[in-house]
């Protein structure tokens, strides 16, 4: 039977997941928000994270990504430390185009997509994406994401990197299940929902008056 691909991810309301867990987690390109969902933590989202976690998984993670949990993760004391353990018996499969080392414990190179695509078909348990923003864009459009969960916070960032970002796909998604937190988080979760269909024929249609022949004209032009 072939693995399901289970993908999560904390997002601002204007699409920014860039380092949702730290202050130096992640400051490319000018980044100052890291940290943001502590900042603002919500304890309505620890049930969905308890069941993405529960249970045999492996992980699936971007270079980035896997380096902040290699350098945290199997350092972790107190009360982390099972979620820790966990993540060191877990083997982690790395899509990444690079060639260094990855010295973490059960850690494995994937080198495309279609590598992805071939792991997924093999026996062993589900794998978890928590974060890794490059690799969405590329496993939507091989439609290797089984499911999406979205955790979306009342927050604007302003900049950082997005979750949908160039070369996703034009398709739908169905949603599945959805709540909001007392906090006003919104976790929703999504499966593929097929290709976006064409514009129906009854829906309206721009009228072909002067002015709008003019505005097509100057769209045309560069001028709109």
């Amino acid at each position: 039977m072939a693995r399901l691909i289970k993908a999560s991810a904390f997002l601002s309301l204007d699409g920014v997941m860039q380092a949702p867990g730290g202050p130096t987690e992640d400051p490319t390109g000018g980044f100052e928000e890291g940290g943001w969902v502590f900042k603002m933590w919500d304890e309505g989202i620890e049930p969905t994270l308890g069941s993405l976690f529960s249970g045999e998984y492996d992980l699936l993670l971007g270079r980035r990504t896997y380096d902040i949990f290699a350098a945290y993760w199997p350092y972790v004391q107190g009360e982390e430390k099972p979620m820790g353990e966990a993540f060191d018996r877990a083997a982690k499969y790395v899509l990444t185009r690079g060639d260094r080392p990855l010295e973490w414990q059960n850690s494995h190179r994937l080198t495309g997509i279609e590598d992805v695509a071939r792991l997924k078909e093999t026996d062993g348990p589900d794998l978890v994406i928590q974060g890794s923003s490059t690799l969405y864009p590329g496993l939507l459009a091989a439609g290797l994401i089984d499911t999406l969960i979205l955790m979306t916070y009342p927050v604007t960032l302003g900049r950082g990197k997005r979750l949908f970002g160039e070369g996703t796909p034009v398709d739908r998604l169905e949603m599945t299940d959805h709540c909001v937190t007392a906090k006003g988080t919104v976790i929703a979760t999504y499966r593929p929902g097929g290709t976006l269909p064409p514009y129906p024929d009854e829906a309206p249609n721009p009228a072909s008056s002067e002015r709008e022949i003019a505005r097509r004209a100057a769209m045309a032009e560069g001028r709109w």
